[in-house]
């Protein structure tokens, strides 16, 4: 059994924020079983990876010994999270929200011990409150603390709509909390408003409040935006191995750390030991291999994760290498070359200035695999099918 340090350092990792991080370890210090609260509103029929960012942190808590309550939000999904929004959210039907419930308890024990998880439904107590019962919970609020939240006040300021309605999904988030009577609750960075409401309703109802731990966002495939099913930028833990593995290559070698920080099991000593093997001129495409690997390993078995990363190559090699393509070697000398001089030495580009452009247009590739870092070296040893743009290729040995 871990001690509360050994169990803070475990939890810690990969978070953004503890409120409050003291109110943690006294709780871990009990030595009690604590209950652990996530919530998911099932707006869409599938959990994706950047679901797994929270999912990965409650099985930690499973593995510490402690409860988790997997809370499927099917009576605010109907009201729908007004977070980020800037305008009123259309509502989910009840069969829209049932059957992507569903699919939720079906795919989350990929991740979760079924033996250590509770699929709860909030529609089980709310809808057992009376009208006077939802009256007692917004008389615990105010309209101020209402629009001190970010998207709300924006919107009030612009003189753009806010229903009535909206304003209930922090405080039914956070009464379920009192439901769930949750010693933690698990939330995005972009949830941290409605979280702390549950620390203050289950005050206001007499009960100790939960600790509040924020997990960072996961950008989805373009980089930016938050991994959404309706911004199509998303790998969901369903997927064919297959299309999971091309998914994942298919990211910018900046974005690749910013996976494995979310996403990985793997100790942060060997992930930054993978940043300084990129930095001595190990091709970032056998790092990212690694992590396509681990993941589908994850959500099908070892098996499927080789056999995925064997298709990917002999799709590359099938359809994008030409025939005839020119094979040279270059002399990189004992410090390397770097990547804008190797491509002008192989005739790939006119010059190097060309080469920067074409890399910061995401037009050079190394084994099929993009890059994005203008002052890359490639150190002896290494061999590679460089290509930049649709036609120009050149297999480079590097001596």
């Amino acid at each position: 059994m871990a001690t509360p340090q050994e169990a803070l350092e475990i939890i810690s990792r990969g978070t953004d924020e503890i409120l409050l991080e003291k109110d943690l370890v006294d709780k871990l210090a009990t030595g009690k079983t604590l209950r652990v609260k996530a919530g998911f509103d099932p707006t869409a029929p599938d959990l994706h990876l950047g679901h797994t960012v929270l999912i990965n942190k409650l099985r930690q808590f499973q593995d510490l010994g402690h409860e988790v309550m997997f809370l499927i939000g099917d009576f605010t999904g109907m009201i729908g999270d007004p977070t980020g929004k800037s305008a009123t959210r259309p509502p989910l039907t009840r069969d829209q929200v049932i059957e992507n419930a569903r699919s939720y308890e079906q795919q989350v024990f990929k991740i979760l011990d079924p033996a250590k998880t509770l699929v709860m439904f909030n529609s089980s107590w709310m809808n057992e409150l009376s009208p006077s019962d939802m009256i007692t919970l917004t008389a615990k609020h105010t309209v101020a603390r209402m629009l001190e939240r970010d998207d709300f006040s924006k919107r009030y300021k612009s003189g753009q709509s806010i229903s009535i309605h909206e304003f209930l999904y922090p405080l039914i988030q956070g009464y379920d909390s009192v439901a769930m009577k949750a010693d933690i609750e698990l939330g995005g960075t972009d949830q941290k408003f409605n979280l702390l409401v549950g620390r203050q309703l289950q005050e206001s109802y007499g009960q100790k409040p939960q600790v509040v731990i924020t997990m960072p966002i996961l950008e989805g495939l373009d980089g930016v935006q938050k991994m959404s099913k309706s911004l199509a930028n998303y790998i969901g833990i369903d997927e064919p191995a297959d299309e999971m593995f091309g998914k994942i290559m298919s990211i910018s070698d900046e974005l690749m750390w910013r996976y494995f920080e979310l996403l990985s099991f793997r100790p942060l000593v060997e992930i930054e030991q993978f940043r300084l093997d990129i930095e001595q001129g190990k091709n970032p495409r056998d790092v990212k291999f690694l992590l396509c690997e681990e993941i589908i390993e994850r959500f099908h078995d070892r098996e499927a994760a080789v056999r995925a990363r064997e298709n990917f190559i002999a799709r590359f090699q099938k359809g994008a290498m030409p025939d005839d393509m020119p094979e040279l070697e270059v002399d990189a000398g004992s410090e390397g070359v770097a990547i804008g001089n190797l491509l002008k030495q192989a005739d790939l580009v006119k010059s190097t200035s060309d080469a920067m452009r074409m890399i910061k247009q995401g037009a050079v590739k190394i084994d099929g695999e993009r890059i994005s870092d203008t002052r890359l070296q490639i150190l002896p040893g290494s061999e590679a099918v460089y290509q930049v743009g649709k036609r120009r290729f050149a297999r480079i040995k590097v001596s």
